[in-house]
């Protein structure tokens, strides 16, 4: 990527979400994508665990992960996954209650894109009615496209005023 001022390359700097020019010190921060990620363009080594295409360095909510940009899904360190869904709670805000997760989904095989062993799949431990993929070895979450939101809009029990309850015509279902 080149520096939109001056034309010279742009430098992806370790755990920051934007571009630098080295020439003229140019700040190039990418826009947000329909998932409020911030795409910076740069391939990592790991390969999506859905579709195999790389991994793309990302900026969510000030955090770095890694985003497929074909599926969309998200790989995020453990150590950061609870503070980055604290801040989405907080930039977002409002939750409601969200259908049941697909329980055919804890039967899906996943390989950690950093081991290459096979992920622990299960339901989030928190609100949020998603299941989540883990590999404790690596200690990362893989997130399908669409898991994110549900969680962080999950319902917070401490406060019942801010459940907006779902009916059967939000998402076709009457079942909820």
């Amino acid at each position: 990527m080149n520096c939109p001022s001056c034309g010279a390359p742009l430098h992806l700097k370790a755990d920051e979400d934007s571009f630098t020019c080295d020439y003229c010190h140019n700040v190039y921060v990418p826009e947000k994508n329909a998932d409020g990620v911030r795409v910076l363009g740069e391939s990592s080594d790991e390969p999506c665990p859905n579709c195999n295409m790389p991994l793309t360095h990302a900026v969510l909510a000030r955090t770095r992960i890694l985003y497929c940009t074909k599926c969309r899904g998200m790989l995020i360190a453990m150590q950061i996954f609870n503070s980055l869904i604290a801040e989405l709670q907080v930039l977002e805000g409002g939750s409601m209650v969200q259908p049941p997760a697909d329980r055919s989904d804890l039967k899906r095989v996943l390989s950690c894109p950093h081991c290459h062993q096979h992920m622990d799949t299960h339901f989030y431990e928190g609100a949020g009615n998603a299941v989540i993929e883990s590999c404790d070895k690596c200690l990362l979450n893989w997130l399908d496209h669409g898991e994110l939101p549900r969680i962080v809009h999950a319902p917070d029990d401490r406060n019942p005023a801010t459940i907006r309850d779902v009916g059967p015509d939000s998402y076709g279902r009457s079942d909820i």
